[in-house]
């Protein structure tokens, strides 16, 4: 069973940033090693955060013209 759409948008985000926590904790040079833009880290990290970031405001902008349209 799958779950739902907006199961997925609160959740994705919400066990990308548990897992980004989880990494700064356990990591002991964290910081510095992702934050360089030369880092396989910071690319690893990028497009994880990138594409929920992309689905919730593409969901906020479509619920937002059904909004628009209905009222």
């Amino acid at each position: 069973m799958f779950l739902s759409l907006p199961t997925l948008t609160v959740l994705i985000p919400l066990v990308l940033l548990a897992g980004l926590l989880y990494l700064a904790s356990v990591e002991e040079n964290f910081p510095q090693g992702c934050t360089s833009t030369a880092s396989l880290c910071f690319y690893s990290w990028l497009l994880p955060i990138t594409i929920p970031v992309y689905v919730f405001f593409h969901l906020w902008t479509w619920v937002g013209i059904k909004l628009f349209r209905h009222n």
